[in-house]
């Protein structure tokens, strides 16, 4: 027997039972959803919304009304196109938009300012969208599995991002404007199509550096300290004076919970995990020193 397809204007029937903990949480997610319910827009104070896995095709404008909301979850959907009002949630820090069917991103993007993590990996980007540019908070951003050639010069505007993850996209040459992301912490370029890499001293912040899939010969000049995943990094690592950092953990699940700076890079200790149907979630890569 499938689920049950709620009725389109109405909150399911088991709403009243989530919210009544006063968590201010409504979890949605594998129901069966063109649309949003109209009822889910009224419910003002709520914090946490997760809708994944369920077919939505559309958000409304309405989503606006949810002002309090912190965490929006809407991967794994149909979504082509997000809705002016998505951008006017001001108080929203995590945003997961994976496994949709997204070609840009509203030009209003940019007044999520309090936005600390982004995940719209799986979609149809062929280019980097410029709004997120004036997201200066950001930490983590995962766009793995678009489209991507190329970066823009401004990057480095992005001061506040500390986890960037790039794998399964077409670059052909390593993007200049990475050289200039002194602060970044982890960096993903697996399955692209590179064939060498510029040394990546300048990336002094670097923790963990990710080039598996690539038609490289060797690893790239990093700092010691950086932990390498990729052809010839066992061997690399070796030859250091410095003990070999410890490996992280193999892309731990995503969290939903608030957490400080670094919980936002590695999934946090208290992570709960949604994956698409059939499919394992392609997660934050833990860095050296960073959780458990």
């Amino acid at each position: 027997m499938g689920i049950a397809e709620s009725t389109p204007d109405e909150l399911p029937s088991d709403a009243e039972e989530q919210l009544r903990s006063g968590e201010q949480q409504l979890e949605l997610s594998g129901r069966r959803l063109r649309r949003l319910p109209s009822a889910v827009c009224a419910l003002s104070r709520l914090q946490k919304l997760y809708v994944s896995g369920t077919g939505l095709r559309e958000l409304p404008e309405e989503i606006e009304e949810l002002r309090e909301l912190r965490i929006l979850a809407l991967d794994f959907n149909k979504l082509e196109r997000l809705p002016d009002g998505l951008c006017r949630l001001p108080h929203l820090t995590r945003l997961y938009l994976g496994g949709n069917r997204l070609l840009a991103l509203p030009a209003d993007f940019a007044q999520l300012q309090s936005l600390r993590c982004l995940w719209i990996e799986g979609n149809f980007l062929r280019r980097f969208p410029r709004p997120l540019l004036r997201l200066v908070a950001l930490q983590s951003l995962q766009m793995g599995d678009n489209r991507l050639r190329a970066l823009p010069a401004e990057l480095p505007r992005m001061t506040g991002l500390r986890g960037l993850w790039l794998y399964g996209n077409r670059f052909e040459e390593f993007p200049p404007a990475l050289l200039r992301m002194g602060r970044l912490h982890i960096l993903d370029l697996d399955r692209n199509r590179l064939g060498g890499f510029p040394d990546l001293h300048p990336l002094r912040a670097l923790r963990v550096f990710s080039y598996d899939h690539n038609p490289v010969t060797g690893p790239p000049r990093v700092a010691d300290t950086v932990f390498l995943v990729g052809e010839g990094a066992v061997e690399r690592m070796a030859e250091r004076d410095e003990p070999t950092p410890r490996p992280p953990p193999r892309r731990p699940a995503r969290a939903f919970e608030d957490e400080e700076e670094e919980d936002l890079l590695i999934g946090g200790a208290g992570s709960r995990t949604l994956g698409a149907p059939g499919d394992s979630l392609r997660a934050l890569e833990a860095a050296p020193g960073l959780g458990t």
